[in-house]
């Protein structure tokens, strides 16, 4: 029975790196759709559902990409509101990578930490789905979580986002510039930073001697780091006697996770993995 994996995308096309990472993480087929939305994904949904009987179903999976996790998380709900008794199969959430990038950056410093519980965080550009999902997960964690954005509003919303999601209590501050972003990472145990690339979100000189700093993780990939002194290769560096994470660190792990989501997919069919699961995952295999 071939392992077919239905990727559910809210973006136009189909994201190239989820179909690679489908096929290395063990599916023999990648059907992609783009612009799925809420409203036409349960038609897509009824073939998954109603083709396959008994222990068939089980080589049928779901995954639902694109940019916006927001999005993504409507159809995600859209996609489980329509499975009933038998008729379901397993499904993951990954828009944006945002999922298993989180969680392999905040698995692998909650691994060199020992423990979270009432360490003091940022995350800097927070509003963004990785940004965002990290905060939550570190939340989750026990460690006392501030995110930073630009606008205080955009920010407060997407903290108002995550405490509704995960029930937690992340706090949002506005960092519009290099100087509001020093002030408010001085004195964090934990330094996460989610921003765009080509931007460097903290410099070097503002964590460097500050001896309250224990780790900074950084997911942009390409120069310039976004927490400058960083490499992107670093996994557990020491820099400045603190343990620095990259980008390419992390992301190891991500791609590792990501690849054995999708093989567990295949194992039964009702696997459901959004960033809790994935997480759960992640610090096995940290």
């Amino acid at each position: 029975m071939k392992k077919l994996l239905f990727q559910f995308d809210t973006d136009v096309a189909p994201s190239v790196f989820d179909v690679v990472v489908g096929y290395d993480g063990g599916a023999d087929h990648i059907t992609g759709y783009g612009n799925v939305t809420p409203d036409n994904v349960g038609a897509y949904v009824d073939g998954t559902i109603y083709t396959r009987g008994g222990s068939e179903k089980k080589s049928t999976a779901i995954f639902v990409g694109g940019g916006s996790m927001a999005d993504g998380e409507a159809v995600f709900e859209a996609v489980k509101k329509r499975f009933f008794g038998p008729f379901r199969v397993s499904c993951m959430l990954d828009s944006n990578g945002s999922n298993t990038t989180a969680a392999a950056g905040v698995a692998l410093v909650a691994k060199a930490a020992g423990s979270l519980q009432g360490k003091t965080a940022v995350v800097l550009a927070g509003t963004g789905p990785v940004g965002m999902r990290s905060a939550a997960l570190l939340a989750g964690e026990g460690a006392d979580v501030t995110i930073a954005g630009r606008a205080l509003d955009k920010t407060q919303a997407a903290a108002d986002a995550i405490n509704k999601r995960f029930k937690v209590n992340v706090k949002a501050a506005a960092t519009p510039d290099e100087a509001s972003r020093i002030a408010l990472a001085k004195g964090k145990n934990l330094i996460f930073s989610a921003g765009a690339i080509g931007v460097e979100l903290l410099p070097e000189s503002a964590w460097a001697e500050d001896s309250a700093v224990q780790f900074l993780a950084d997911y942009n990939a390409q120069p310039p780091t976004g927490i400058g002194g960083l490499d992107a290769m670093d996994k557990g560096k020491e820099r400045h006697g603190k343990s620095a994470f990259g980008a390419l660190g992390i992301g190891g792990l991500k791609l590792k996770l990501h690849r054995a989501c999708i093989g567990k997919l295949f194992e039964s069919t009702d696997k459901v993995f959004d960033a809790e699961e994935i997480y759960a995952l992640a610090k096995e295999m940290a």
